[in-house]
């Protein structure tokens, strides 16, 4: 049973379609990464799940179940806008915000002083909030999403504003509380972070679902069947022995050293490749060509667009 399912989901606003027949599942227990560019729908989409707007067409399950007002309790949303009062004190603030979402006065206590305690912020309780930087604030706002355990996180560009230490520890973090059970949604531009640590992704552009799928899946989607090659000898007779089933990508060459990208074609393999190099030069090191999450998704969002502009002619 998936933790999320968005079937066929669409949203208008004035003339602008914001989803279009956007399917989607969330696997349980996983970090699932939400990308897309700017505009592409994902916040209508997070909107939607925690049920600040509602879809014009489709349906979503959260955790088998159609998508319901009780179910807002299971869900902790940390939005990209931070939503902090600047006037209260850090401490009162938590436990104000831990009570809407129905625990007692005393639980919420004990809980942020274990949070507080974890991330080392215990001198900020009695901080207001407009004394604290940006990512400071963060970190509280942080603290108050996950205090109620929920078991789906929703997280909107969790590391703004966070330096790379900070980055690092909120990572762990999130890490953690998906080991322990929780379910992570993550919406962000950094492909970093979506690199190493979402088991999933769906990308959205231009409020469709262009790519979706494992990250291990989508990677082989996208294989190049590119091999970098490290080695010494006569690069002319490298090149000849390549002929028609390999391209030579890219050669960076000082002296007798080389070293090359070249693609597999007309599906040879990389003993193929092996096999006609060795007779010609010293291979020192092989390593495969991966594609970035990066590389991934500008080619997809580029690869999407011409299919657009080409439909449109």
């Amino acid at each position: 049973m998936s933790a999320v399912k968005v079937n066929a989901v669409s949203k208008e606003f004035s003339g602008h379609m914001a989803l279009n027949e956007v399917s989607l599942e969330v696997p349980k227990k996983s970090i699932f990464g939400l990308l897309g560019p700017n505009g592409a729908g994902k916040t209508t989409l997070i909107r939607i799940i925690n049920q600040i707007s509602a879809p014009d067409s489709g349906s979503i399950l959260l955790f088998g179940k159609k998508l319901k007002p009780e179910h807002v309790g299971l869900i902790g949303y940390l939005p990209e806008e931070r939503g902090l009062y600047r006037k209260m004190k850090v401490g009162e603030q938590c436990l104000y915000l831990a009570q809407l979402k129905g625990m007692s006065k005393s639980e919420a206590k004990e809980k942020l002083n274990k949070w507080f305690d974890r991330l080392e912020i215990s001198a900020w309780w009695d901080k207001k909030v407009e004394e604290l930087s940006k990512g400071m604030a963060q970190k509280i706002q942080f603290v108050t999403t996950i205090l109620h355990e929920p078991k789906l996180l929703i997280l909107d560009e969790p590391f703004s504003g966070f330096d790379p230490i900070n980055v690092e520890i909120i990572r762990s973090e999130i890490l953690r509380l998906r080991n322990k059970g929780a379910t992570v949604m993550l919406s962000t531009h950094n492909m970093e972070s979506v690199e190493e640590m979402c088991d999933n992704i769906a990308l959205i552009e231009n409020a469709k679902v262009i790519l979706n799928g494992s990250v291990n899946e989508v990677k082989n989607q996208f294989d190049p069947k590119c091999f970098n090659l490290r080695m010494t000898g006569n690069m002319i007779s490298f090149t000849n022995a390549l002929w028609t089933n390999f391209e030579l990508v890219e050669k960076k060459s000082e002296g007798d050293n080389h070293q090359c990208v070249v693609r597999l074609l007309n599906g040879k393999t990389l003993n193929d490749l092996l096999g006609v190099s060795i007779p010609v030069v010293q291979i020192h090191e092989v390593e495969k060509v991966t594609p970035s999450m990066h590389d991934i998704f500008i080619e997809s969002v580029a690869r999407a667009k011409n299919r657009e502009e080409m439909v449109e002619e």
